[in-house]
Order: C-alpha cells, then sequence, then structure tokens
C-alpha cells in the first residue's frame, strides 16, 4: 500500500491556487495585510490614514461623501492621531427621510462638520482602552468629542462596547480595531447624535 503524505496535496492545492491569480501577493503587500481587518469588502491597511482606507469600505459611502462636503479630507489625513466612531451606510438610512441629503447641501456644511467630528475622538481608543476607561469609570467613560461634545462608552457583555450619544441613542461597535496610521476606526451601526 503507497502512502501518500498529506502535504503532498496541501502543496500541490496552493501552488494551484497560487499559479491561478488566487494567491497573487508581492511580499510588501503579503505584509501589509497580515493584520488588515476587512470592511466593506477591503481590506483596511494600518500603513494608510483614515481617508485613505474609509474610501475603499463599500460599507461607507456614505460617510465619505459627508467627509468630502463637510471640507474634512485633509483634517482626517492629518497627523492625528484620532478614533472615529464611523457609521456604516444602513445607520445613515435609518436617519429621518432627507436628513442626509440636506446634510449635503453646500449651506449646512457648517451643521455637518458639527455631526461628523461628533464621531471623532482624539487619540488611539482601541477595545482595549476603551474597556479599561469603562472599567476605571465603574461601568462606564465619557469622551469628548473633536466638536465639543460627549459620548459615553459602556460595556454589553464580555466583548461588546456601546456609545452613547447625547440623545440618549445608542450604537453598538460592529468592528473594532481598524488600525489607521493615524488612529483608529470603529465601526457602528448607527449615526452619533449631538444635543441640538
Amino acid at each position: 500500500m503507497k502512502h501518500t503524505s498529506i502535504k503532498t496535496p496541501l502543496i500541490a492545492s496552493l501552488l494551484t491556487l497560487a499559479l491561478g491569480g488566487g494567491l497573487v501577493l508581492n511580499t510588501v503587500q503579503a505584509a501589509d495585510t497580515s493584520h488588515a481587518v476587512i470592511v466593506g469588502g477591503q481590506s483596511m491597511m494600518q500603513s494608510k490614514d483614515i481617508i485613505d482606507n474609509a474610501v475603499n469600505s463599500a460599507d461607507h459611502t456614505t460617510l465619505v461623501a459627508a467627509v468630502k462636503a463637510a471640507g474634512l479630507v485633509e483634517t482626517l489625513k492629518g497627523k492625528g492621531p484620532f478614533t472615529v466612531f464611523a457609521p456604516v451606510n444602513s445607520a445613515f438610512t435609518a436617519l429621518p427621510a432627507g436628513t442626509v441629503d440636506t446634510l449635503l447641501k453646500p449651506e449646512n456644511q457648517a451643521a455637518l462638520s458639527k455631526l461628523l467630528t461628533y464621531h471623532v475622538v482624539a487619540g488611539t481608543l482601541d477595545m482595549k482602552t476603551l474597556a479599561e476607561k469603562i472599567k476605571a469609570g465603574g461601568g462606564k467613560t465619557e469622551l469628548t468629542t473633536v466638536a465639543g461634545g460627549k459620548l459615553w462608552a459602556t460595556m454589553n457583555g464580555p466583548h461588546n462596547i456601546t456609545i452613547k450619544d447625547e440623545k440618549g441613542d445608542v450604537a453598538d461597535i460592529t468592528t473594532y480595531d481598524v488600525y489607521q496610521s493615524n488612529g483608529v476606526i470603529q465601526v457602528i451601526d448607527k449615526v452619533l447624535m449631538p444635543k441640538s
């Protein structure tokens, strides 16, 4: 009876994939994607800044359009570090009808900028840091946004952090710790609203 090592078919399968284009990565790409998080169907590269990654996410097209309309591209390409609580497209869709279209009008740039910078906190607040702050705060931590407003982070189970806005609405972080060259993105399922 002939014994065939499991290594032989495994190596053959990997070579087939590689030669067929399934694993065509050069050394630099492979190193860059080793810790990449997939958001909106795309790898978020730690070597890129918040904007350069966000524009590739199919889940954040509304957010990117809003950042451009608000004139915040250069700010979010800046050195930082920033933590961005980034709402997905469905979070914007859940707003009352016409809200996004109204905010994207040039005459509403200041209001749009205030709303978007309400989603940004100075510093790199990854899940571990947020959890430590929540524990130190007795179950809640208050965050001051770039817009000057307040957000509150709490634990909802052992591995889920929620973010409450000034209106009392709560967003779940759905994808944690999307590291960028100038901070971190925490993907959320709702648009955070400051007090009017």
